[in-house]
């Protein structure tokens, strides 16, 4: 077995009322005239009244058409200012960019910011540790990620090493069962494999690739294995890359030298996440126009 990699793997893991009375013939007088005073004013009146109800209407008008001036300001660049797009990431912690000042998420929005003049707005939802299980259950029950990645220009995301770390510290344990010790190794190739279809399904839902970058690193990057893990990681990455494309969400598999990994061996430095961010720059924007 190869000892390195399952340890890789393994670590991976809020008025007064006016009321006139009777009172001789000066208060009739008085009643009167304040009657014909009162009849005298009703022409303006009614202009103040005509006035404040074109007011209104005018209100009702200009806050229909905000929403509108806002959805172009947010998404088409005009004379005055450059277009802003939110950039949703979702995944686990290379994603959240563990081992580097910057992960590739924050280089991904600067090659976006360049490569298209727009005003990136990071909204990032990695989460060390996270499984496959884990973020499908997120995109189904958390209102505020659905909200984001509904209403994003971009999402990128990468999921499923943790699974397969867990199954390889169980291999490691000889704790896995089945077949020659290798029982959780296959539960943990088809769970990635279910849960990456109900992940695309789910975001799908809420963003089409019609109107929003949406693009996948896969696992994030896929580690140098070889001996009895080698199998099961490459057919997690061929159903990847076949889901995604079935789907025509355009994907990336990042292989990563020694050079551009962490002191913890696990996650990458800052070379190798600008690998993963260069990577994902060679799939272009379509179907939002750059610039």
């Amino acid at each position: 077995m190869n000892r390195a990699f399952g340890g890789i793997l393994a670590r991976l893991l809020a008025s007064a009322t006016f009321a006139p009375r009777a009172a001789g013939l000066g208060a009739l007088v008085l009643l009167a005239s304040l009657l014909a005073t009162l009849a005298a004013c009703l022409p303006e009146a009614e202009t103040g009244a005509r006035r404040v109800d074109e007011d209104v209407r005018q209100a009702h008008r200009e806050s229909k058409a905000a929403p509108e001036r806002a959805a172009v300001s947010k998404g088409e660049a005009t004379a005055d200012a450059p277009a802003r797009w939110d950039y949703v990431a979702l995944g686990d912690s290379l994603a959240a960019g563990v081992g580097a000042r910057r992960g590739y998420v924050d280089r991904y929005a600067q090659h976006l910011r360049g490569d298209t003049g727009a005003r990136i707005e990071v909204v990032n939802l990695g989460r060390s540790g996270q499984t496959s299980s884990q973020l499908l259950y997120a995109l189904r029950n958390d209102p505020s990620m659905r909200k984001a990645i509904g209403g994003a220009e971009v999402v990128t995301f990468n999921i499923g090493i943790n699974d397969l770390g867990q199954a390889s510290r169980s291999y490691g344990a000889e704790t896995c069962g089945g077949a020659r010790n290798e029982g959780c190794l296959r539960v943990a190739v088809e769970q990635v494999k279910r849960n990456w279809d109900a992940v695309i399904e789910e975001i799908l839902g809420l963003r089409s690739t019609q109107d929003a970058v949406i693009r996948t690193a896969g696992l994030g990057y896929t580690p140098n294995v070889d001996g009895v893990f080698e199998p099961y990681l490459s057919e997690v990455n061929r159903h990847i890359a076949a889901s995604a494309g079935a789907e025509g969400i355009p994907h990336v598999e990042v292989r990563l030298d020694e050079e551009a990994m962490s002191p913890d061996g696990v996650h990458p430095n800052g070379h190798g996440y600008a690998v993963i961010a260069d990577r994902l720059r060679e799939l272009g924007y379509e179907p939002l126009s750059p610039r």
